[in-house]
This record gives C-alpha cells, structure tokens and sequence, in this order.
C-alpha cells in the first residue's frame, strides 16, 4: 500500500503544488542485438517507444534504463544521450527497460485543470443542489480521493486502492497548509509554493535554529534582495512544500 500522489489546486484550476512519491513501474526489460527492431523517437525530453510493441513493450513506454545505468529523460546517469548510444552498433548486445515514464511540468498543469474542471461538471450534474463535487475515483490500480475547502482550495491523493486513512490525510494535508502557506506573510495566495535547497543555510551560516534553512526560501522578500530575513525563526515560517514532504515521507507505507 503506497501514496503515489499528491497534488494541491487553486479555486481557479491552477496547480499549485505537486509531489510524486513513487518510482515508475518497470514493465519489461529485453537484451536485443544490433539493429534495434523497435522504432524509438525524442518526445518531451524523454525516449520512448514509437513503433514495435512486443513482449510486453508497448507504444508509448519509456527507456528507463540501459545495460542497468538509469535515464534521465534522454540521457543516461554517466552522461551518455541514448539515441546516439543506441545507433551505435558496437553496443550491443545491448539490455533496455522500459516503463511508463514520468509525468511532465506541462502534464501535470495540465491534468490539475482538468480535474477542475471535472470537478465543477460533477457538481453541475448532481440532481441536488450544493454538491461536493468529485470525492473520489476508483480504478483497479488507484484511487482518487479529493477534498475541497470553503475557499475553494483542492487537495486530491492518488493512492493505491488498499490503503486506509486517507480521509485524515488530506484534512492533516490541509492542516499543514493552513499552518505553513497561509500563516506566512510573504506568501502570495493561489501561488504556487516553492523551496529552495536545504543547502541555503551554507550561504548565511549565521542563521540559527532548525528552521533557518527552510525560512530562507520562504522569504520572497530574501529571494529579491539577496538578504534573508531573520526575524521570524518560527515553525511557521517554513516553506510549505518542505513540510508536506516531510510528513508524507512519515506516513508511507
């Protein structure tokens, strides 16, 4: 039992926070010799399968790794851009997995308004007035539970079809950003959240407490003038999406 996903939109269908805690699924991994009898093309910075489904590679899976190096869209984690290595035929005998590949920026953007709007003919559907709209979809492989606030505000999880407690989740997900996003007064409304890396503090070792590096990239006024502020060292200061992070690393199963 896992959580795959989780993902936070605005009243207005913006994507405003977005967290993959999955790894893709290996479907299939085949040694093939020297031509390649799958047709591959660049798509999105990402390698996949155009043309040639067989033993479980399908049209539309991604290399996600070669001679067991992982790829990182269309290059290989020692540096190696895989079309090029692929059409070299001193390579082979040559071993590939596929799988489904990751979501993009793009599709993720893309996939939070949908689901907006979705949601909003779900509610227009409803023969009774004031519905709550979507509250879940169900499929064999996950599940899609939705909680919307009085604001508007949607917190929706992917989970897998097993997994129990969700409902507490998304209200301990909203706690969360009620306490860290809302209560920090250099955040934006409807903005999307962002963090810099827990390396910042090497840049002012001066900043004290544990929750000096998370502060500084809550600091939009920090980020323009290059000076961090240090007067609110709180726990609610801290960036949003690093605690959301934190707490669900917590709750994995």
């Amino acid at each position: 039992m896992a959580i795959f996903s989780v993902f936070v939109v605005n009243k207005a269908g913006g994507l405003i926070y977005q967290l993959d805690s999955y790894a893709p699924r290996a479907e299939a991994e085949k040694t093939f010799s020297y031509p390649l009898d799958l047709l591959l093309k660049l798509h999105d910075d990402r390698v996949l399968v155009a043309f040639g489904q067989r033993d479980g590679i399908r049209v539309g899976h991604a290399v996600l790794a070669i001679n067991g190096v992982d790829v990182s869209g269309k290059y290989t984690a020692d540096g190696k851009e895989v079309l090029e290595y692929l059409g070299n035929p001193a390579n082979y005998p040559v071993s590939i997995r596929f799988g489904r590949p990751r979501l993009t920026s793009n599709e993720k953007l893309m996939l939070a308004s949908m689901f907006h709007s979705l949601f909003a003919i779900g509610s227009q559907l409803s023969p009774e007035q004031g519905s709550s709209g979507i509250e879940m979809l169900e499929t064999d492989t996950f599940k899609l539970h939705c909680f919307q606030t009085l604001t508007g505000i949607k917190f929706v999880v992917l989970a897998d079809p097993r997994q129990a407690g969700i409902d507490s989740l998304l209200r301990k997900i909203y706690e969360i950003y009620s306490d860290f996003a809302l209560k920090n007064p250099f955040y934006s409304l409807e903005m999307p959240i962002r963090y810099v890396a827990p390396d910042a503090q090497a840049q002012w070792p001066w900043l004290t407490g544990p929750a000096a590096p998370r502060h500084v990239g809550s600091s939009q006024t920090g980020a323009r003038t290059g000076v961090p502020c240090i007067g609110r060292q709180t726990l609610n200061h801290c960036a949003t999406r690093e605690a959301l992070e934190l707490f669900l690393n917590k709750t994995k199963v």
